[in-house]
């Protein structure tokens, strides 16, 4: 995740679109933030939101009153990639 893009065009390859409440939302990092998360090898649920949250709001702005909307969202694609991160 110490890999910085080179450029903007670098930068934009790094945005997955995810839904959130209908509506596509760019993420940034995602790909990468979900690796980090699976490496951790977290045994719960809630524990792996938190992780997936901390991260996200690292390379992202997330407005206060859609945070629990986020995590959601976070989750399932966090379920959805599987185990091998895809």
């Amino acid at each position: 995740m110490n890999d910085k893009p080179c450029c903007a065009a670098a930068a934009a390859r790094k945005i997955k679109k995810v839904t959130i409440n209908g509506q596509e939302i760019g993420i940034a990092q995602l790909d990468e933030i979900v690796a980090r998360v699976k490496a951790m090898n977290l045994g719960d649920e809630e524990a792996i939101g938190r992780a997936l949250m901390k991260d996200v709001k690292i390379y992202n702005y997330i407005p206060t009153s859609k945070e629990m909307d986020y995590k959601l969202a976070m989750m399932r694609e966090y379920a959805r990639r599987g185990s091998n991160g895809e």
